[in-house]
């Protein structure tokens, strides 16, 4: 068996520096440093595999062309599909009930002035009735002061 020697400084057998036995054509067994395997990217809320995007490691992911890194929809290489309809279901409920919110305080203000209005009518109706009973039901006959002539 023949002594094969490093190609790299890094002797111990670490991850990184993994490497493989090659017989080359010329009959010569040489080092072959084994990359590590890519990873599938994961969706940031709840951590599956994106589906549809190439596993790489994240250098080579620099050099990837943009359509192996994404896929063609809102949030693409970033969330799955199930996370993007819960966000958009969200979303659209959230803005429901900002309306919902919006309608029942303008009714709220209302109902609000419809009552001021009637507290104003009751007591001009209040009003009225008194000065009703505090007048005489006979004729008031002013006096005049006298004519200089």
């Amino acid at each position: 068996m023949q002594r094969l020697t490093l190609r790299r400084r890094l002797s111990y057998n670490t991850n990184s520096n993994r490497r493989q036995k090659v017989k080359t054509p010329g009959g010569k067994l040489v080092y072959i440093y084994q990359k590590k395997r890519g990873t599938f990217p994961k969706c940031g809320d709840c951590k599956c595999k994106l589906a549809g995007i190439k596993p790489s490691r994240p250098m080579d992911r620099t050099r990837m062309s943009k359509r192996l890194k994404t896929v063609s929809r809102t949030y693409g290489g970033s969330r799955c599909h199930a996370c993007v309809r819960s966000r958009i279901l969200r979303a659209f409920l959230m803005e429901e009930q900002k309306v919902l919110k919006q309608i029942i305080r303008e009714k709220r203000k209302d109902r609000i002035q419809q009552a001021i209005e009637k507290r104003k009518a009751a007591a001009k109706a209040a009003k009225a009735s008194a000065k009703a009973e505090k007048k005489p039901a006979g004729k008031s006959v002013k006096k005049s002061a006298p004519k200089a002539k």
